[in-house]
């Protein structure tokens, strides 16, 4: 064999093909090259298995890691290695010509009958069934009237008739902008307003300070209470400002009800706990109720108040924990700017226009719009 074929046999392409071919043939095989011979096949019972059921990849892998040609760059004999090729006979395993079988799926497992038995249960798939509502128009409204309807009791306690209807809307609005976690938060906000409202309801209406109806309160107060909410939750369900700003109407929309519940709570805990009233603007002693007037025991619970809102919106994923400070501070800002109205303006001559209402929907506002600016200029900060 000449040099050039020696040096074609040296690939793995074309030492496979070669040696296939002449064990096929049941010829020996050898390669000569400058006074040294490679015998690669002596007979052909050197495989022990025939051709046909040897795949050439196994051949080649066999044959070739025992018996490839090494071609010495020199002439001198005695640098020429011996290649005498070991009597070693190669082992091939059969490869299975047929796929593996799937794998069976599990059987289907049968339903606890613990999870459809009992009033228990039955509540377990309600609320299995409404986390995985998706947030479309179809579902809010569905899942809004089961809501109402099983929570009919505690919805007649804090609201009128009308206040229902009103509250329906917002929870509609909620849920198909932000999910069964929105309608969460909303609800959470009206639990802890209403308990806070029912708070030694008596002694406030001796004092005349307590909320009409003996805290039941009318669509003026849910609209006054939720205007904010229901903007952002209109800027979100129609994506203005794109994807960069549907975490910004989030965003807002947790900071509007952790201000108004602030709000709300610091009021009604005010008049129920307070020993001490301060007008805000001139820190003089007035009575319980006086609009802008504070105390320090209301303060503190509703800054309480506004800290569990927000940290429930952070474990329900409505916003981060950055987020969640973000709406405290700018509630507490936004409440600060309600006492300021309240003492300067409300009540006052040319300003009767200035109800509870209006002021609400000034202040939860003010708590929106502080916490999305918050949140701009520490990305900007960030950013630079």
């Amino acid at each position: 064999m000449t040099k050039e074929m020696a040096d074609l046999l040296s690939s793995n392409e074309a030492f496979l093909l070669c040696t296939g071919y002449f064990h096929q043939l049941g010829c020996p095989l050898s390669i000569h090259y400058q006074n040294v011979t490679v015998t690669l096949f002596e007979a052909p019972s050197f495989l022990s298995l025939a051709p046909s059921s040897t795949s050439l990849l196994g051949l080649f892998n066999g044959v070739h890691s025992i018996y490839k040609p090494h071609f010495p760059t020199t002439t001198s004999p005695s640098q020429t290695p011996s290649l005498t090729p070991p009597h070693i006979s190669p082992h091939f395993t059969r490869t299975p010509l047929h796929p593996h079988p799937k794998p069976k799926p599990p059987p289907m497992q049968a339903l606890s009958s613990s999870s459809s038995d009992g009033p228990h249960g039955a509540i377990t798939v309600l609320l299995n069934t409404i986390q995985a509502s998706p947030p479309t128009w179809e579902s809010a409204i569905l899942n809004n009237l089961l809501i109402f309807l099983v929570g009919s009791p505690i919805l007649l306690a804090g609201l009128s008739g009308s206040g229902i209807a009103a509250a329906f809307v917002l929870g509609t609005l909620s849920w198909r902008a932000f999910g069964p976690s929105g309608f969460f938060l909303v609800a959470a906000y009206f639990v802890i307003g209403t308990a806070a409202t029912k708070v030694k309801m008596a002694q406030k209406e001796a004092q005349g300070v307590a909320e009409k109806r003996r805290g039941r309160r009318g669509p003026g107060s849910v609209i006054g209470s939720s205007a904010a909410g229901c903007v952002c939750a209109f800027l979100s369900i129609y994506e203005v400002g794109g994807a960069a700003y549907s975490s910004l109407w989030r965003l807002a929309f947790v900071a509007s009800f952790c201000t108004k519940l602030s709000d709300t709570v610091s009021s009604e805990i005010g008049k129920a706990y307070g020993k001490i009233t301060y007008l805000v603007t001139t820190f003089k002693v007035v009575q319980r109720g006086t609009e802008g007037a504070v105390s320090v025991e209301g303060t503190i619970a509703g800054l309480l108040a506004s800290v569990l809102l927000a940290s429930v919106g952070c474990i329900i994923g409505e916003v981060d924990a950055s987020g969640a400070i973000i709406c405290v501070v700018a509630s507490q800002i936004a409440n600060l700017g309600e006492s300021l109205i309240g003492a300067l303006l409300q009540e006052k001559e040319g300003f009767k226009w200035l109800t509870n209402d209006v002021v609400n929907i000034i202040n939860i506002s003010l708590g929106s719009i502080i916490a999305v600016l918050m949140q701009q200029t520490i990305l900007q900060s960030l950013l630079h």
